[in-house]
């Protein structure tokens, strides 16, 4: 299968701090499983704002002794996994862009559906773009329009935006944070011990600067962070339906992280406990996938009455081969990545937990690699429900020839990866999992909460973007 991913993002931002580059560099840190190809940081002082980004991991991308001396009272922090646009230094972030009200930085987890036409329609009115990302143009929108304020301005532009997206904006006189309409893509609000706010995408980065985690910034939130404290506002007045990616839940976000107010620890073990209910194996031992897994994996042991045991180690220094830019790069990750533990499987039914199967060749390669190890049956059992759908708000999968459920049955897909037997969680098996209302579950073919064909989003768009109707 083809395969090209788009991935997630990560953005970090703090307000009234003096060590406010340093925290940032820490907090990014933190969220560097979100984005591995570019890293960012922009810090201001006084009324300049100043950019360090670099490619690669953040402690490629930027120096920790560099940051701890870099003067400033708010940041922002990226990293990036591109979403739209090339893998290349131009659109790393952070941007920077200078506009008529002054300098603004800015970083976007997510992806704009969009975001093509906005761009054309900007190009044909003259603006001109430095990369291809399609965070850029949030930039380009405020910059052309005519409302009098850069608050107004941003939320006029915001309000533009159709996706999946989170946006944190710093400028000389604030830290601003937005949401999409629907949540799809998280972001958090935290506070320090001194009294400086943060936002994140997820929580796990307050840990890391000794911050506590408030609450979830609301979709469709706007939030103006600066020296008279925390105002919130929003920049849609209608809310929409609730629709938190869960995809978020099932892998991406860490352990220790909370969304919606839940722990993604406690959320994952529960869909483990539901899986063995729904569908269980004969077997002498559970073995999860390191390390996304582990919690689904001791449900399942939890609710089967079955040891659990760490079958597969993980090698520490080897990047999340999902978020890897290539198939090639994924492919050698994954047999660099994890080797079985041979006196844990040998001789041994084995049932094998996986948060998700999306291609299916890693599935493949670790059911071979407990083979190997000596285990007599594989039986596969994945903690979500078959992925069979793209994902166009921010996900890497955004073309269906890639999907392994979307071309092939169940059967077939065992047959493929080679295992004993294969059983995925329901649908309402998940549902039941997540514990409330809300998720975007268009992956798993529950239908996309933003519709893909792009519609004009506002009047104004009938005429050219920025100039103010009668």
């Amino acid at each position: 299968m083809a395969q090209e991913l788009h991935d997630e993002c990560g953005v970090f931002g703090i307000y009234g701090d003096p060590q406010a580059a340093l925290k940032s560099y820490w907090g990014t840190f933190s969220l560097q499983h979100r984005g591995q190809e570019s890293a960012g940081l922009a810090v201001l002082h006084e009324d300049a704002i100043t950019v360090n980004k670099g490619m690669g991991l953040v402690t490629e991308a930027l120096k920790v002794e560099q940051e701890s001396q870099r003067i400033g009272h708010a940041a922002i922090g990226h990293v990036r996994y591109s979403t739209t646009g090339e893998s290349s230094l131009v659109n790393a972030q952070p941007l920077l862009m200078k506009t008529r009200f002054g300098l603004l930085a800015l970083g976007q987890n997510g992806n704009l559906v969009n975001g093509e036409s906005l761009r054309e329609r900007l190009e044909s009115q003259g603006a001109i773009f430095q990369g291809t990302t399609d965070s850029e143009v949030l930039a380009h929108l405020i910059a052309r329009s005519a409302e009098p304020s850069f608050y107004d301005a941003l939320k006029e532009s915001l309000r533009l935006l159709e996706g999946g997206f989170a946006f944190t904006v710093l400028t000389p006189q604030a830290l601003y944070g937005a949401r999409d309409v629907h949540g799809i893509r998280p972001l958090a609000l935290g506070q320090t011990k001194e009294g400086a706010y943060i936002l994140a995408s997820e929580s796990c980065a307050f840990d890391v600067v000794g911050a506590r985690y408030v609450r979830d910034i609301e979709p469709g939130e706007l939030v103006r962070i600066n020296d008279d404290g925390i105002e919130t506002d929003r920049f849609v007045e209608k809310k929409s339906e609730r629709a938190l990616c869960a995809f978020e839940m099932i892998y991406f976000a860490r352990p220790d992280s909370r969304m919606e107010g839940q722990s993604t620890h406690v959320v994952r073990r529960r869909l483990g406990q539901i899986l063995a209910q729904e569908a269980p194996a004969r077997a002498d031992v559970v073995v999860g996938v390191p390390d996304s897994s582990i919690p689904a994996a001791m449900g399942y042991a939890q609710a089967s009455g079955l040891p659990f045991d760490f079958g597969l180690v993980k090698n520490r220094y080897v990047a999340r081969t999902f978020i890897a830019p290539s198939q090639a790069l994924r492919e050698s990750a994954v047999q660099m990545k994890l080797s079985a533990v041979r006196d844990v499987v040998f001789g041994k039914r084995v049932i094998l937990v996986d948060d998700s199967l999306v291609r299916g060749t890693t599935s493949r390669h670790l059911v071979q690699l407990l083979r190997q190890a000596g285990a007599t049956e594989v039986h596969m059992r994945i903690a979500s429900p078959p992925y069979t759908d793209p994902c166009h708000y921010g996900i890497d999968t955004s073309r269906a020839t890639e999907l392994a459920a979307r071309n092939m049955n169940i059967e077939e897909i065992r047959t493929m990866v080679g295992a004993d037997s294969l059983a995925y969680l329901s649908l309402q098996g998940l549902k039941t999992g997540l514990g409330q209302q809300g998720w975007c579950m268009a992956c798993f073919g529950a239908g996309y909460p933003v519709p893909l064909e792009e519609q004009p989003v506002l009047p104004l768009m009938q005429r050219p973007i920025g100039v103010k109707g009668d």
